[in-house]
C-alpha cells in the first residue's frame, strides 16, 4: 500500500516520514483509506499523529493495534 501511494520512498529504511515532510497531507489521506479498506479497521482523527506515521513499522504497529480492538 505504502509503495503504491509513494512508490519513490523507501519505507523499508526511512525512519521520519513526518519530521523530513516526505509524507503530505494528501499521501496521509490516501494511506488511511487504503489501510482501512484492507484491513477492516478504522483509522480515527485521534491516530492521526506524527508517531504513528513515520515509520513503516509506526504504520504497522497501528494496523495491528486497531486489528485487535
Amino acid at each position: 500500500i505504502l509503495n503504491d501511494v509513494r512508490p519513490d520512498i523507501d519505507f523499508a529504511n526511512a525512519t521520519k516520514l513526518i519530521d523530513d515532510h516526505k509524507l503530505d497531507s494528501f499521501d496521509i489521506i490516501q494511506i488511511v483509506n487504503e489501510l482501512n479498506n484492507a484491513y477492516d479497521i478504522e483509522i480515527n482523527v485521534a491516530d492521526l499523529v506524527p508517531d504513528n506515521f513515520n515509520t513503516a513499522e509506526a504504520i504497522l504497529q497501528l494496523i495491528e493495534k486497531l486489528s485487535n480492538e
